[in-house]
């Protein structure tokens, strides 16, 4: 198969490195300083993780710890493959999700493949980088309780407001879960997951909403798209037009001439 390699640096807390790759390439025992979350999208995969044989298929998430020794191969004789690797910080899962992660590396449920390629999704559109990070905490929560530490669901209605608010003051400027987490001295997951369950929406998509009300007023206002966009904290005036069709059905140029 022709060699496709892909490698960049997102601006995504806790995302260190994604990697694209389609090849025949066996890999010799090695380890990685991060976590390693895996999909396969062609083909298969079989590895050895600390001794054990495993195999990643483009029906699961394969996931490999930190500092841990594996190879790779491909599963098929004379078939290549090509997977997305989201490399993550250490401290993304704890000290004790490493020994755990070694013994069940692979989540077969479907959410945690829905929440995989919705990371890898939202970092092919520019200006979608809260939401990458969004599925990157539910991920997290998957693989959490996969290994058999699941999050409590826990209400905290006045957290809620808090972040709400903390949104809402600055609509328009850059902001990530992770900093609203360490001004709010919460983890980013739990504030994800009390947002959710006070209001019915995830936080970043609360902001987008909220950037499209500003950007439907600024138009009605005169303002032409590329400016409403800037002005209502969009990355550019593609990134306005694909929120601002989704939720309210036409794009911007069509709403200010209808």
């Amino acid at each position: 198969m022709v060699v496709r390699v892909r490698a960049w640096h997102p601006a995504v807390p806790s995302l260190r490195e994604v990697y694209h790759a389609g090849f025949d390439h066996a890999y010799p025992l090695h380890t990685h300083d991060d976590w390693a979350v895996m999909l396969v999208d062609d083909g298969e995969v079989v590895y050895g993780l600390d001794g054990g044989e495993h195999r990643a298929t483009p029906a699961a998430v394969t996931l490999l710890p930190p500092a841990v020794p594996h190879d790779g191969r491909s599963a098929i004789e004379g078939r290549g493959y090509r997977k997305r690797v989201l490399y993550l910080e250490r401290d993304w899962l704890s000290g004790s999700a490493q020994s755990l992660a070694v013994r069940r590396p692979t989540l077969h449920e479907d959410s945690s493949l829905v929440a995989a390629r919705r990371v890898h999704a939202a970092l092919q559109k520019p200006g979608d980088a809260m939401a990458a990070e969004h599925w990157l905490l539910v991920l997290r929560d998957h693989v959490l309780a996969h290994l058999g530490s699941p999050t409590p669901a826990l209400r905290d209605a006045p957290l809620a407001r808090r972040l709400r608010a903390l949104i809402d003051d600055r609509l328009v400027e850059p902001l990530t879960i992770a900093a609203a987490a360490d001004e709010l001295r919460v983890h980013p997951s739990h504030l994800v997951r009390v947002f959710s369950q006070a209001y019915g929406i995830a936080p970043h998509r609360y902001l987008v909403a909220r950037r499209v009300d500003l950007a439907r007023r600024l138009l009605v206002g005169g303002h032409r798209p590329a400016a409403a966009a800037a002005m209502a904290g969009f990355h550019d005036q593609a990134h306005l037009t694909r929120h601002f069709r989704r939720i309210l059905g036409v794009t911007p140029s069509a709403f200010t001439s209808g």
